[in-house]
């Protein structure tokens, strides 16, 4: 049995919980605690250690998914959660553009800590006001090789999308 580790990561609200809500085949190990008043207008809870889930592709292969906390003050947690990991996704929210450079941020700190495969899912892409994928692709200053997925945190097959793509990468380069 073949397991494979990724992190969701990406800024606050940006939808890695959900991500991983969507298709963890277990209950959702998750360490959400209410958020102050001021934040409450965004959400009323937010990730303070990580999410975690699980995926069993087949008998041979099997995803564990670890979701980062999106606010700076828990970003210790980043590097231990890193430790291992296979791949990563960075979750951006297409209707923030406010967030896209702290995304950036984040990209460029997981690929410090591990030159591992990763793409960059772009979320919340069925919403009226959600940026177009590739103005994205220049506001957040990726190369054209770098993978950028529409992407729907509560949608399965989306969430799926992503997960294939990051898998895909990860199982090249593992191969050689």
């Amino acid at each position: 049995m073949q397991t494979v580790k990724m992190v969701v990561t990406g800024p606050f609200n940006s939808g890695k919980t959900e991500f991983i809500q969507t298709v963890s085949e277990i209950d959702v190990v998750s360490t959400e605690r209410k958020i102050s008043a001021e934040a409450e207008k965004v959400k009323e809870s937010t990730t303070v250690a990580m999410d975690f889930g699980r995926i069993t592709v087949d008998d041979q292969l099997v995803l564990y998914l670890f979701g980062t906390p999106g606010q700076k003050r828990f970003d210790f947690m980043w590097e231990i959660l890193s430790e291992g990991m296979l791949g990563f996704i960075v979750m951006i929210d297409s209707t923030r553009p406010e967030t896209f450079r702290e995304a950036r941020s984040i990209l460029e700190t997981f690929r410090a800590y591990a030159p591992t495969p990763y793409v960059v899912a772009a979320n919340k892409q069925d919403m009226d006001d959600a940026w177009d994928v590739e103005d994205m692709r220049i506001a957040l200053r990726l190369e054209n090789d770098v993978p950028l997925l529409s992407a729907v945190a509560r949608d399965k097959e989306s969430v799926k999308t992503v997960l294939i793509e990051l898998l895909t990468n990860i199982l090249n380069e593992i191969s050689g």
